[in-house]
């Protein structure tokens, strides 16, 4: 389906990934952004909440005539789209990019696709309910993926995996507020993070049969954006194989890149890039991914979704430039 330019609202406008939605969408050539509904925030200006677009937007939140739009973007916490998809008469014609946990684990009567574009660009493309994948999962299996789809994952798989306080939502938290998280450091749900699911998922799509663990680590940084993963586990081949396999999984992928060089987090945050780098040490192959994750790992993904569902071109108002600096 393609279209000059399509409608869209914004369901559960207030947070982070919302307002990164929005920024995005503003100046994107195809969108229209109409609506944004916040309950909490109804009648007021989006500039009330997401302060840094002002100058940029008049829009006021609202409810949504779905009548009027062609997309929709589900940004409510966790549970919350499970509830709106029930209790919503969404017409047909509607398209859906959820970015919460609720679809994207294959189950019965899900009839969402999920919205890895570097696995499933093909289904993504013509789908018409995608779920957007979480910003650990993103950063995980682009580093994994292109050797389980070589059904090379012949060993367990050992992650470390570090994000930024942003990833725990706007409202507050003990383990987010700037006094704690500040010069800090902590790991949470170690070996049992929500995303695992998703994760494995996938690389069982990519390498059918694949019955090696995987074993990740998750860490609360003290900044506030940007995940930096350090994956490793036993590969028989060369380095120089392994950058020969990586690079020509990721050859038709315009936003993951192989870096020659190790690369830092600031290089990929307010992008939709992920940056990868490799190296061999004995017989353990160490893969570095880096995103934002807002942006590749949440906002930035649905929108490269939104263009492969409706036809556009995958970069489309997604040329942003790293803070690097």
């Amino acid at each position: 389906m393609t279209k000059k330019n399509i409608r869209i609202g914004i369901v559960g406008g207030a947070g982070y990934t919302a307002g990164e939605l929005i920024r995005i969408l503003l100046y994107h050539p195809n969108a229209e952004l109409k609506y944004i509904q916040s309950s909490s925030n109804d009648g007021q200006p989006v500039t009330s909440i997401h302060r840094d677009l002002v100058g940029e937007t008049n829009l006021l939140f609202s409810e949504i005539d779905l009548n009027q739009v062609d997309l929709l973007f589900l940004c409510s916490g966790h549970g919350k789209s499970l509830e709106y998809m029930a209790e919503t008469a969404i017409p047909k014609h509607v398209k859906i990019i959820d970015m919460s946990h609720d679809f994207r684990l294959k189950r019965a009567g899900n009839s969402f696709v999920y919205g890895l574009p570097e696995l499933n660009r093909k289904e993504i493309q013509s789908a018409s309910h995608v779920a957007n994948p979480g910003c650990f999962a993103t950063g995980i299996q682009l580093a994994l993926l292109p050797l389980a789809a070589s059904g090379l994952i012949c060993d367990d798989l050992h992650v470390n995996a570090i994000t930024g306080s942003t990833g725990a939502g706007q409202a507050p938290t003990k383990t987010s507020h700037f006094s704690w998280r500040d010069s800090n450091l902590s790991v949470y749900k170690a070996f049992e993070h929500q995303h695992l699911g998703e994760i494995c998922e996938s690389l069982e799509q990519a390498q059918p049969g694949l019955n090696h663990s995987l074993h990740f680590i998750p860490v609360r940084g003290n900044h506030t954006r940007g995940i930096f993963t350090m994956a490793y586990t036993r590969f028989k081949g060369s380095l120089d194989d392994a950058k020969k396999l990586y690079s020509a999984y990721y050859q038709s992928h315009p936003f993951v890149h192989l870096s020659d060089e190790n690369p830092d987090l600031k290089q990929v945050v307010n992008t939709n890039k992920c940056l990868l780098y490799l190296e061999k040490h004995g017989d353990q192959l160490m893969i570095i991914s880096c995103i934002d994750n807002l942006l590749k790992g949440a906002s930035g993904q649905a929108v490269q979704n939104m263009n492969l569902m409706f036809g556009f071109d995958e970069r489309a108002g997604l040329n942003l430039k790293a803070i690097a600096f």
